[in-house]
């Protein structure tokens, strides 16, 4: 007599594999179809409805991000430019690639690809003749983020552009950026503005100081935008609710950086409102049906704000590389 053998498949649905491995299809902020990833102190929610953003990044149920509640729920409409809050990315140059509202606005697709993974995708932009994606990767443990930006050439030409970072954080902290030891601008920093204005030499400020070669802003500033070109790979941010975001992202000295002044980040600090955080990648020359990728790691610390807004640097430096 033969010996019948039964085999059980199951088949589990895909908010069951989700809840296991640290993520799951949520609502957040009036957005459907968002994607949240997490493990025991930390929570990431990715939001395809405006622009594939970060729209959370919580430690200990904290968001660091800056949030506008005016924008939940609100989705692009055709020929109506907005800004989205929170964690956004982009391309640039800023002042030569082509509007593309599809790209930083429009809406994306998102699925999730693995324990606490995740990655949206845009649309085929027809402006820009690109495609994104955004790979989102959050550590079994601890609070390390990584987003890597992929930008494709759907088209049939050459195009040329670099990954460019536009993150909100909540405003009124204290941003530090490294200065290059050998930098082309005379102070290590250049702001921009009024109007169309570079200026390599900018003004004495009482928020902004350089200490041991970082840039720190601590307050409001008479022109919102820095730019620096230095070489370290990081970026930070203290905000006023105790928390130290950071992130460390590569630095090519031996290549082309496409913005004017040939910055490799920015920072956009907003009276008291939010600051942005802006790693810049370098020019990338993309061949049709090529691709090229930038990656950030996104750390977020307890960390006390100084009350003198004097930060410090050793006990910074130390938990940075600590990080890294």
């Amino acid at each position: 007599m033969k010996k019948i053998v039964f085999a059980f498949i199951c088949v589990c649905p895909l908010w069951a594999y989700s809840q296991l491995d640290g993520t799951r299809i949520i609502s957040e902020n009036g957005y459907p179809n968002c994607i949240e990833l997490s493990n025991s102190t930390t929570r990431v929610v990715l939001e395809p409805n405006l622009g594939g953003r970060v729209l959370k990044y919580e430690l200990h149920g904290k968001n660091v991000l800056f949030m506008n509640p005016l924008f939940d729920g609100k989705i692009y409409e055709k020929g109506v430019y907005i800004h989205p809050p929170a964690g956004r990315f982009d391309i640039g140059p800023e002042k030569t690639v082509p509007p593309h509202p599809a790209l930083f606005m429009g809406k994306w697709t998102g699925k999730i690809t693995g324990p606490r993974q995740a990655e949206m995708i845009s649309q085929e932009d027809t402006a820009t003749g690109v495609q994104l994606i955004r790979r989102f990767k959050l550590a079994e443990n601890g609070s390390k983020l990584e987003c890597t930006q992929i930008i494709r050439n759907w088209s049939k030409e050459v195009k040329t552009y670099c990954h460019w970072s536009r993150t909100f954080v909540k405003g009124g902290g204290i941003s530090l950026t490294p200065l290059h030891l050998k930098s082309r601008y005379p102070k290590g920093y250049i702001t921009y503005g009024p109007g169309a204005i570079i200026n390599f030499n900018p003004e004495n400020e009482e928020n902004v100081v350089v200490h041991d070669r970082i840039l720190e802003i601590s307050g409001p500033v008479k022109l919102p935008k820095f730019m620096t070109d230095g070489a370290d790979g990081w970026l930070a941010y203290i905000t006023k609710d105790n928390q130290l975001y950071l992130k460390t992202y590569p630095v090519y000295p031996n290549r082309i950086y496409g913005e004017m002044a040939a910055g490799t980040a920015s920072v956009y600090y907003f009276k008291e409102e939010r600051c942005e955080i802006e790693p810049i990648g370098p020019m990338e020359s993309i061949a049709p049906g090529g691709e090229v990728s930038f990656t950030e790691n996104w750390f977020l610390m307890d960390y006390s704000y100084p009350i003198d807004k004097k930060t410090d640097l050793k006990d910074l430096l130390k938990m940075i590389s600590q990080a890294r």
